[in-house]
């Protein structure tokens, strides 16, 4: 979550009024993410979260605020949009949509445990299976011909040690054919700062569906996995934890190597893209990609198969 879009307290006072909260008491920008500009917003009726969407298609939007409705009634701990007299779940603000949604308690994990990692494996397959027969859902939209399309333009953007490994993988990931593996709407995007947890070690929040769409499960596991898991125990932790909900088929984990490069991959495109072509912003987060080109470099020169 960053700030793009600078938004004004009487705008928004007047934006809140048919959500009926009650009077607007403050609001603060959230200096955290990539995408979109969000904002804390109190009111009489208590705290919430204002994403301005900077760049989504009015369609993909509906789809992302459905889903997170959905899996709000369906159990998962996720924000919830609230919708205006009419049901709408977004409205414009500063001419840009803009939903308000509830805001989950609980605080990110920066080096999360075993324990971590197996409740963060249940819960993703929950969500999987929750999302399952979503309608109509969006393809991913940072799959497969996205990576090729934003890798083959980073190409002469990069250094000349960058255009070599990128050229070669862009290659390797063309090959690869997961259209047999089981599929459905994922997070990906589910990073140890999309989740919250209250001082028990209690999973309590599941944010950031902004990147959410269909693809192979086992995509959105290695995700997490990339982020999540630093070592053999955390990572058969994180199985472990998945597998109490949804069991791997055999086709799963020999895709899993090629897999985890392919997720390594999407992160590293993505940062690529705003370091080399970055957007203007009041408060914006600009994340590393050398650590997923790094991660990338790993997997490819001493591949991982999954625990059992």
């Amino acid at each position: 979550m960053s700030v793009y879009t600078k938004v004004g307290r009487d705008e928004l006072a007047a934006w809140l009024q048919p959500l009926g909260l009650g009077e607007l008491i403050d609001h603060a920008g959230i200096a955290a993410g990539m995408q979109n500009s969000n904002y804390f917003v109190m009111t009489t009726s208590g705290r919430f979260v204002l994403t301005l969407f900077e760049r989504v298609d009015l369609s993909a939007l509906d789809f992302y605020l459905a889903l997170q409705d959905t899996l709000a009634q369906r159990g998962i701990p996720c924000p919830q949009p609230l919708a205006d007299g009419g049901g709408r779940y977004w409205r414009m603000l500063c001419d840009k949509p803009a939903a308000l949604l509830t805001c989950l308690s609980g605080a990110a994990l920066e080096t999360p445990g075993a324990a971590h990692c197996r409740a963060v494996g249940a819960m993703l397959a929950h969500l999987h299976l929750a999302a399952a027969n979503m309608p109509n859902p969006l393809p991913n939209p940072c799959g497969a011909n996205w990576r090729q399309t934003v890798g083959a333009a980073l190409l002469p953007l990069v250094s000349e040690e960058e255009c070599d490994l990128l050229a070669d993988e862009l290659v390797y990931q063309a090959l690869q054919d997961w259209s047999k593996l089981p599929k459905g709407v994922i997070h990906a995007d589910l990073f140890r700062d999309n989740v919250l947890w209250d001082s028990t070690g209690r999973l309590t929040g599941v944010l950031d569906f902004y990147f959410a769409g269909e693809d192979a499960w086992l995509f959105d596991l290695a995700v997490v996995a990339n982020d999540w898991c630093f070592d053999e125990t955390t990572l058969a932790a994180l199985l472990a934890g998945y597998t109490t909900q949804r069991p791997l088929i055999e086709a799963e984990r020999a895709a899993w190597p090629a897999m985890r490069r392919a997720a390594a991959l999407r992160f590293w495109l993505l940062r690529l893209e705003v370091r080399h072509q970055p957007r203007a912003g009041e408060v914006v987060t600009i994340k590393n990609p050398d650590d997923f080109r790094h991660l990338l470099a790993r997997f490819r020169l001493a591949p991982e198969a999954l625990p059992r």
